[in-house]
């Protein structure tokens, strides 16, 4: 049986040898024609055949199924009918990977993206290689990318951003260098960040009530530094409170001022609001504006929020001023949301027609 397989293997080998020797023999056979009819019409055929090729730039030639070696910068001779020929830019060139979401090993989420610059080094490569560098180069660091932060914790991710450069950089080029492409610098960028959110004290007994809305809790935390706060315009002789002595008791009171049906309408939700005081000290009270012309008041509402904000005394006291809005606090960190994130946009119909 053995011997039978090494016959067998002999003349496979020896037929791939004659075939490799004809099809040697066809191939100059068929050049010498073609360049034959080449130097009969010349010059004419000097315009189909005469190629020049500008610095920083290469032909890869495919001759009768076979390629040649790159040529290049300067004058180069096309054989017509027979080469197939394909231009190649050497020149460094520069690639965007668009954001998208990453999801980390402690849960986090966040959004990245990054700038890619690569080259060709090998004209051969990346052309039998790839059909499409920039692709190629994208995708293949999109997938590194995506494998590497999923496996670190967003602590790791916030202080390593060096050194997950250096590690992608050596990893892409693994997998490209083989496509005859090569990367020399890659600069991720950061989006923006969500992340759990670590309840404090006094929400503990909140989410073990509402164990939906805690699940949905995230705190969003952005890269980009946000502009400082406009300063707040001096209060007029009409104002009730000022902004240096409203306290959460005098803030009841005023919003009782401005319940109607109308606002019920276009607010339609219960929220719970937990502020922390200047000293650490937690209060509670609630916003209804589910039913009637709603109702606000101190501790937790009769029915089940359906969005638990937690925020400090000086934030609540800026939103309600209007030096910043539900969505400016939410991106900036001042306010951590427990719930449906839209219903809690809502808010800002209530802001406005309590600065009226």
């Amino acid at each position: 049986m053995k011997n039978q397989r090494v016959e067998t293997k002999n003349k496979w080998n020896s037929s791939d040898k004659s075939q490799s020797w004809l099809s040697w023999i066809c191939h100059g056979i068929v050049t010498i024609l073609v360049f034959a009819l080449l130097v009969l019409t010349f010059p004419i055929s000097a315009w189909f055949a005469l190629k020049i090729i500008p610095k920083g730039e290469r032909i890869v030639v495919c001759r009768l199924g076979r390629t040649l070696a790159p040529k290049g910068p300067g004058m180069t001779l096309l054989l017509p009918l027979i080469d197939q020929w394909q231009q190649v830019d050497l020149r460094p060139r520069d690639v965007n990977v668009p954001p998208f979401k990453v999801t980390t090993k402690d849960g986090a989420v966040i959004w990245v993206s990054a700038d890619i610059q690569f080259r060709v080094w090998n004209p051969v490569l990346s052309v039998k290689a790839v059909q499409c560098s920039n692709t190629a180069i994208r995708m293949t660091a999109q997938n590194l990318m995506t494998a590497t932060l999923s496996k670190m914790l967003l602590r790791e991710i916030q202080t390593e951003k060096l050194h997950i450069k250096k590690q992608l950089l050596v990893e892409i080029n693994e997998m490209t260098m083989i496509w005859g492409l090569k990367v020399d610098r890659i600069k991720l960028i950061f989006k923006a960040r969500l992340k759990p959110v670590e309840p404090a004290a006094s929400q503990i007994t909140d989410k073990n009530e509402n164990p939906d809305v805690s699940e949905r809790s995230v705190e969003v935390v952005s890269d980009m530094e946000l502009p400082p706060l406009p300063p707040a315009p001096p209060p007029s002789m009409m104002s009730v409170v000022s902004k240096a002595d409203l306290s959460t008791d005098t803030l009841i009171s005023e919003v009782e001022l401005v319940l109607s049906e109308s606002l019920v309408k276009q607010v339609g939700a219960c929220y719970q609001f937990n502020i922390i005081g200047p000293e650490g000290e937690p209060k509670i009270f609630f916003l209804d504006l589910s039913k009637g012309k709603g109702k606000v008041g101190l501790g937790k509402p009769e029915t089940k929020p359906a969005v638990i904000l937690e925020m400090s005394e000086d934030s609540l006291q800026a939103m309600i001023h209007g030096d910043v809005g539900p969505l400016g606090a939410y991106m900036s960190g001042r306010l951590q949301v427990y719930g449906d994130f839209k219903t809690a946009l809502k808010l800002e119909e209530v802001f406005k027609v309590f600065d009226q």
